[in-house]
């Protein structure tokens, strides 16, 4: 399996991904970001590694429509999610191993755990009210 990359053709098939029972991972990029595009291979790498998660690419220009109220703060930025459960969101080290480690931890917690740490701080609580992938894409 390798990623998706968001278009606008092909939203109601990503939509339909993200409302399947697989970890969501989702790389939030922009084109014009040369540190994105030298981490879209290891991303790739990476989906190739967890065939079982949905790997989506969104540029956050050509979908400022779905992501622009986000804060993406620096690239890339990682969005990671489970059903409604949002476990991670925030910038990452462009480096392969550090996003694998953080993919297989978040694999591990089971959902009481996940729903747990999601309401465990302000800024976790704010990703549930702001960042839900499905919800953004209407598929909530």
């Amino acid at each position: 399996m390798h990623s998706t990359t968001l278009h606008a053709d092909n939203r109601a098939e990503v939509a339909a991904a993200l409302a399947q029972d697989r970890l969501i991972v989702a790389c939030l990029c922009a084109a014009w970001c040369g540190t994105c595009s030298s981490y879209r291979n290891a991303f790739e790498e990476l989906a190739m590694k967890h065939p079982e998660k949905y790997f989506l690419w969104v540029d956050i220009e050509d979908h400022a429509d779905i992501v622009g109220d986000l804060d993406v703060v620096n690239f890339p930025t990682l969005l990671i999610q489970r059903h409604e459960t949002v476990a991670f969101f925030g910038t990452m080290l462009p480096d392969p191993n550090v996003a694998n480690r953080l993919i297989e931890t978040i694999a591990k917690i089971d959902e009481t755990e996940l729903a747990r740490q999601a309401a465990s701080n302000d800024e976790r609580r704010q990703w549930q009210a702001d960042c839900n992938l499905r919800q953004l894409m209407g598929t909530a």
